[in-house]
């Protein structure tokens, strides 16, 4: 599983670039499932037949990370850039990115004023990233507009790699971590239910492919497969991120203090009681952050019971995470176990 994930996690793929991942995702499940769809958004559909009066039970993976896109190009070749999805300004000075452009990928450096040449009061600010930029190594915009458009999708240059005690390290974790999961379970799954499983779109800029995804569908249940914070790191307390890596994925019972998801009682109990049945690590989260795209699915048409289960990851909306690899298999376990219960 760990060679699934270092796929997945070295493939480039903003929000609204998806594809080298969802064909990734194609080509590891082609063989598993009896159908393969991609709808007009570009969410990945594939469908794993049940018994004819069985559940549809939808699960959701997004396939989109954060990254850039190009803007402008001043007259030395420098390239300005937007945000695609949300990324601390402060973690993207002097990374190495690439563009991918019709010319292939175009390494670059983000760069900005140097130290010596701020004043005082500049050295104490956080940069933000309209006063960075991108240096490819062009002498004009001339040279740089041979090379790159404006629109291209900008990439961060980081490789996955394995650390110390089952951690591993790379970028887009979020929610590549989510893929890979919903790719283990869909090749081992034993139900009686219909098992739709979704790479969708554009996650990160407002949960776009699970909108349409679980509108197609329609199921009865479905659950999203996502990452959340690790607390486990100095700099944050227990109490504001209590989830750690290495003890079991996160069963999410609200997040973003209710205005997401706030899970359904029948969902919760189903997710926590085969955890303790089947012996499988778990933690419970309630979250004031961030959301998923389970706020999205739920409240489709007139509404669907949905839940989430998240292994914990630190680092996430920076250029690398790290996450650990029995919190991934763990997730695998339960999500397959619930399944056989259908």
């Amino acid at each position: 599983m760990k060679d699934l994930l270092e796929k997945l996690s070295n493939a480039p793929g903003i929000s609204g670039f998806e594809d080298e991942v969802r064909n990734l995702m194609i080509e590891e499940l082609e063989e598993y499932v009896d159908e393969i769809k991609v709808d007009h958004l570009g969410n990945l559909i594939v469908k794993k037949e049940g018994e004819p009066d069985g559940k549809k039970i939808m699960l959701a993976a997004h396939m989109d990370e954060i990254g850039l896109m190009v803007r402008y190009i001043d007259k030395k070749g420098f390239i300005k850039f937007s945000k695609i999805g949300g990324i601390n300004d402060q973690m993207l000075l002097n990374q190495t990115v690439y563009i991918k452009s019709d010319n292939g990928n175009i390494t670059g450096v983000i760069g900005s004023k140097p130290p010596h040449k701020m004043k005082e009061s500049e050295r104490k600010q956080i940069l933000k990233y309209d006063n960075m930029f991108i240096d490819i190594g062009a002498n004009s915009r001339e040279e740089a507009e041979e090379l790159i458009n404006i629109g291209d999708p900008i990439i961060i240059k980081e490789e996955f790699e394995e650390l110390r005690n089952g951690l591993v390290k790379g970028k887009a974790l979020d929610n590549r971590v989510g893929c890979a999961v919903l790719i283990e379970v869909l090749k081992n799954v034993e139900s009686k239910a219909t098992i739709y499983g979704v790479g969708t779109v554009q996650e990160e800029v407002g949960l776009k492919g699970a909108k349409t995804s679980a509108f197609t569908i329609n199921p009865d249940m479905a659950l999203a497969l996502d990452v959340t914070i690790s607390g486990d790191h100095p700099g944050i307390k227990e109490e504001e991120a209590p989830s750690r890596a290495g003890k079991g994925p996160a069963i999410i019972l609200t997040d973003a203090s209710g205005r997401g998801l706030i899970t359904p009682p029948q969902v919760k109990e189903l997710l926590l009681s085969t955890a303790e049945e089947e012996e499988i690590p778990y933690q419970v989260e309630v979250s004031d952050g961030g959301t998923t795209d389970a706020t999205a699915i739920h409240l489709t048409r007139q509404g669907i019971p949905t839940g989430v289960i998240s292994p914990a990851t630190r680092y996430i909306h920076t250029p690398v995470s790290v996450v650990c690899m029995d919190d991934i298999e763990n997730a695998v376990k339960l999500i397959l176990a619930v399944l056989k219960k259908f």
